[in-house]
């Protein structure tokens, strides 16, 4: 199989939504996942929900509870996962999520389930490198995509770049997940900074609201990485796959233009 995360890569800066299935409904989910994929994403976080997300701000925990409590599992997420590739969804599929569903659900079974439903890796935001290696055992040529932050000291990031496998989420900014009203201040030493230690693209990623913020960011990192904006602009619309395919393509065009 191609590497689609590297064929993805091909042309930078990429952008990369995030969406958690589930949310305002499983069926609904899958058709914004869809539109996003086919009208400018180029790589694509789908969210597995958990009830207690550390990481996220106000809106993603909204939208995951939502997920909840209209009964997502992570068994019907890989099974929606199969089927966004059965409807030509051919590129890459991140799933990002939080570490006890997946040991609740048996961590080979769910690897070898993930990988036969289409997923291309893991984003794991409360396993930090030094308890990786349990979950890096068994999933095999799958990347888990390292999390660096402006908090981490020089030698973690050293570290966390020479062992990065896909690409690196580079948080922008302290705290959690949310747009902001500007791009972090000494954002383009922090990329150098990772850059020294590794090969693998560079995306940035909690605080970028707007196609502008997209562009800015796009001329100095290899991929943009929108997930509160993506699921505001979804969650409030009254057609939301349409929403999905507005707001992909906006995106798509800001970081395009600004190549």
């Amino acid at each position: 199989m191609k590497n689609r995360i590297e064929e993805a890569f091909k042309n930078k800066p990429i952008f990369m939504p995030y969406f958690p299935l589930g949310y305002p409904d499983l069926q609904t989910s899958v058709d914004v996942i869809e539109a996003l994929a086919k009208n400018g994403a180029d790589l694509i976080e789908v969210g597995l929900s958990f009830s207690d997300p550390l990481a996220d701000g106000p809106v993603i925990q909204q939208a995951t509870q939502t997920a909840l409590e209209k009964g997502i599992t992570v068994k019907k997420a890989l099974a929606a996962l199969k089927e966004l590739r059965a409807r030509g969804v051919n590129i890459p599929l991140i799933l990002m999520g939080y570490y006890n569903p997946m040991l609740a659900y048996g961590l080979e079974d769910f690897v070898r389930d993930a990988a036969q439903a289409g997923a291309d890796g893991f984003i794991v935001p409360d396993l930090p490198i030094e308890e990786a290696d349990e979950f890096e055992s068994v999933i095999g040529d799958l990347p888990l995509i390292r999390m660096v932050a402006p908090t981490s000291s020089p030698e973690r990031m050293e570290k966390i770049a020479r062992e990065a496998k896909g690409f690196i989420y580079l948080v922008s900014v302290t705290g959690i997940t949310g747009e902001r009203k500007s791009i972090a201040e000494g954002l383009s030493d922090l990329i150098a900074s990772v850059r020294e230690h590794t090969d693998v693209p560079v995306c940035v990623g909690f605080g970028i609201g707007s196609p502008e913020q997209a562009r800015e960011v796009g001329k100095i990192a290899d991929g943009v990485i929108v997930g509160t904006a993506c699921v505001r602009a979804v969650g409030s619309a009254q057609s939301p796959v349409e929403a999905a395919r507005r707001f992909a393509a906006e995106f798509k065009d800001g970081l395009t233009r600004g190549r």
